[in-house]
């Protein structure tokens, strides 16, 4: 691989692949401004979430946060796999970098009538970034010989994609969910078809994506922290059940300080280099961020039944939380820990503590038994840890 000139030409530098053995490679400003911009666009599906359920509208409301995160969470994929293998941080990448963010945006905008099934300006917004990306593609394709074929070909899967959301506006009302599974296919074919043309795969780092996707992990778990603090304080200005608020707030961290710890307890690159091309590792954390940023909505239910704000029952209201928990530990344990690299004992507590999350919805303290649950998953990993508990 030829590494990029850093010092000259900072207006404009060959978009050449960059070197996939670079030392001390890690995220850059402009990468953290991308994840920042990038979270207004998850609280915005949180908020519409947590209002679907707290609604009992379950299934229209699950299903709108499926899509509206996937939409978000894919324009991230994509800039940070981009950037990991292309990254110039020259003027034009850099405009084209704001250009994706302007589309993030959008799409946060246009999140609210989304949920009132008009999709027009989240449509906009995705078009927005998944263009811009054409563009860095292209660039690619005219001055990087040797990744001048996939560089075209994912050129071309992405704007024939796009015009299929563009089409998709005006399918009836039945065809929304296949017509959008088939584009979500789609999406996901186009990376690995144009890699199809290289004899090995796209030149990303592993250290440097391991860290961009630790830090989109903390950034949703703070969501869930930002939100349920939130939901805490608006209770505790009302005067209402005080020992319970106490109670849900001291499992609420815990249970994320849980998740956080669970995530980071072995480098995420070691877990990434066994697989080869790292599509199955990277697109699988599409639930762990998805599941992250939903435990955020669970809590806020929580607070609000204890409040007797919510309208849902003890029962409903407890597996508002605790099933994107178990989705959390079931995500994390297949895609970032590996069942078969870890001691027995952790091996089988990930799946055993997703069952018993589930099973303390029945419970008359769903978060503060759940909190317990993911503490003792906590205290078991780290007694078979060998000492690796950050990543190195």
């Amino acid at each position: 691989m030829s590494e990029q000139p850093r010092t000259t030409r900072r207006w404009h530098r060959p978009m050449l692949a960059r070197d996939t053995a670079e030392r001390h490679r890690v995220s850059t400003p402009l990468e953290l401004l991308f994840d920042l911009c990038f979270v207004v666009a998850v609280s915005a599906a949180g908020v519409q979430l947590h209002h679907s359920l707290g609604e009992g509208d379950a299934g229209h409301g699950i299903v709108l946060y499926l899509v509206v995160f996937f939409s978000i969470w894919w324009g991230w994929v994509n800039f940070t796999w981009f950037a990991s293998a292309f990254d110039t941080n020259d003027v034009p990448y850099r405009i084209a970098t704001f250009v994706q963010i302007l589309g993030a945006l959008v799409v946060a905008a246009g999140v609210p009538a989304a949920w009132h099934d008009d999709m027009t300006t989240m449509v906009v917004g995705y078009l927005l970034m998944r263009l811009s990306t054409v563009g860095q593609w292209l660039r690619v394709a005219r001055q990087d010989p040797l990744y001048r074929s996939p560089a075209l070909r994912s050129a071309v899967g992405i704007t024939v994609v796009q015009v299929g959301w563009v089409l998709r506006l005006a399918v009836p009302e039945p065809w929304f969910v296949p017509s959008f599974l088939t584009l979500l296919v789609a999406e996901l074919v186009v990376p690995v078809w144009a890699e199809r043309t290289i004899a090995t795969t796209w030149p990303w780092h592993a250290r440097h994506i391991s860290e961009r996707y630790g830090l989109f992990t903390l950034i949703v778990l703070g969501e869930s922290v930002l939100a349920a603090s939130n939901a805490l304080q608006a209770a505790l200005g009302s005067g209402q059940s005080l020992g319970e608020l106490v109670s849900v707030g001291v499992a609420g961290l815990v249970i994320v300080f849980g998740m956080w710890w669970l995530y980071f307890d072995q480098p995420g690159h070691v877990r990434l280099a066994q697989f080869r091309q790292g599509y199955t590792w990277g697109y699988g954390h599409y639930m762990i961020f998805g599941s992250a940023a939903a435990v955020g909505v669970g809590l806020e239910l929580v607070i609000d039944d204890a409040t007797h704000a919510g309208h849902l029952g003890a029962a409903a209201t407890a597996f508002t939380l605790t099933v994107p928990i178990a989705l959390y530990l079931l995500s994390v344990w297949l895609l970032h820990i590996g069942p078969r690299n870890a001691h027995r004992t952790v091996a089988l507590g990930y799946p055993v503590a997703a069952v018993l999350v589930i099973a303390m919805s029945f419970t008359p303290l769903p978060a503060l038994l759940t909190a317990l649950v993911l503490a003792s998953l906590v205290a078991a990993t780290a007694a078979t840890s060998h000492g690796h508990l950050l990543p190195d």
